[in-house]
């Protein structure tokens, strides 16, 4: 009998596993892959991730596995260009890029250390329920065959967007939005970006670069959803033409090195779903799911095991069951992520901004101050009602019409 197992062992999974077992839980963390392994990802790090990183003791991990710090930002908008630092959190200023084989490998190495035990290559194929119908553990199979039965006092679906454990579940779904965009991203050496990332956006297509790890680059393409067909009738052809967004960055890329073929996907589903019920619980992309463009879905998966291994170390030192203190979980989770979540899909909409942002925008890239507090803003460290609130937006107003005049 565990006290948790946790089906999933990535950005989410991972980490809520370290967590229990940091606090003396009995935890199992399952995944069909084995590590280190890639998945489809942006490899952001958002500032909020960071700051989790280094709260877990895990930063300096990543950064003697040389993953390139990425310092600044230049978001061009059009004619717009705004460039510069982020706003800090927690004394930190610096976002990563890392390769997934990287940042998971690390992640699944410190649950192990933390006493999760780990079963890679093992597919689960149903939950287990008790004569009461609450949820008490899995069936699943291991990589040589063997079937077997794992009982537990609460199971974890970390298991993505396409979760099975919220299909075997019922969890329903709230607040969605379809797919909005599509994207494909490959690597790139002889690409210098000089610790800083890119970001172009333009008439329903966008281009993003960032420095990863092995002296690469990851060039990512996205466009508006309803151009996901005729793109893939020539994936390179259309991949270097959509480069043409960024004139600086084609030529750099053109004259470096493809290290990697095209990966991409147009199945990027926006909502929430309800992340507990009797005997389990939602983490990461299985309970709260949006489009990548601004590349928060690793750090919210580690704020959501945060949150999540909290309520249940919290539930099981009172002796009571973890879905007992789980609706504050959900409840938090959507607090915290609503504001970005409606900016996330809007931008993944590639609708014209309308006339008050593209004033706004204009003034943020002459104000130093306010650039860094929209960097901010987009990777996690300054909140979202906060930038947009009333007192902000006339402060940044002001201070342009000032400088005009």
């Amino acid at each position: 009998m565990y006290d948790a197992i946790v089906v999933g062992a990535r950005a989410a999974g991972s980490p809520t596993a370290m967590l229990l077992a940091r606090a003396g839980l009995k935890v199992l963390l399952v995944d069909r892959a084995t590590f280190p392994s890639d998945t489809l990802s942006t490899h952001q790090l958002t500032l909020s991730a960071v700051a989790r990183l280094q709260r877990w003791n895990l930063l300096d991990r990543l950064i003697a596995s040389g993953a390139p710090p990425i310092h600044r930002l230049t978001l061009k908008l059009g004619p717009l260009t705004i460039a510069g630092g982020f706003a800090p959190l927690d004394g930190l200023s610096t976002v990563y890029a890392p390769r997934r084989t990287v940042l998971d490998k690390l992640l699944v190495d410190a649950a192990v250390e933390a006493g999760a035990e780990l079963r890679e290559g093992y597919s689960v194929q149903r939950l287990l329920y008790d004569a009461t119908g609450r949820v008490c553990g899995i069936r699943g199979r291991s990589a040589d065959g063997a079937g077997d039965e794992i009982r537990g006092r609460i199971v974890i679906g970390a298991d993505g967007t396409r979760s099975q454990v919220a299909r075997w579940a019922e969890a329903p779904a709230y607040n969605t939005k379809p797919s909005l965009s599509y994207g494909y991203y490959a690597y790139f050496s002889g690409v210098p970006m000089d610790n800083a990332a890119q970001v172009t956006i333009g008439a329903g297509e966008a281009v993003i670069a960032s420095p990863t790890h092995g002296d690469q680059t990851i060039v990512i393409v996205q466009g508006a959803r309803d151009g996901f067909h005729a793109f893939r009738e020539d994936i390179e052809g259309n991949f270097y033409r959509m480069l043409a967004l960024s004139p600086a960055l084609n030529e750099q890329v053109r004259a470096g090195r493809r290290e990697s073929r095209f990966f991409g996907t147009a199945e990027l589903p926006n909502g929430f779903r309800v992340p507990y019920g009797r005997g389990w619980a939602l983490v990461g992309d299985a309970g709260y799911f949006k489009d990548p463009t601004l590349g928060h879905g690793i750090g919210d998966g580690f704020r959501d095991a945060e949150l999540l291994a909290n309520g249940i170390i919290t539930a099981l030192s009172e002796g009571a069951p973890p879905e007992a203190v789980l609706p504050e979980y959900q409840a938090t989770r959507d607090a915290a992520v609503m504001p970005i979540y409606e900016l996330i899909t809007q931008l993944a909409s590639f609708a014209p901004p309308q006339l008050e942002m593209v004033q706004l925008l204009a003034a943020v890239a002459q104000n130093p101050q306010a650039t860094s507090q929209f960097l901010g803003m987009l990777s996690g460290s300054v909140p979202v009602p906060a930038f947009f609130s009333p007192e902000n937006v006339g402060a940044i107003m002001a201070d342009s019409q000032a400088l005009a005049a």
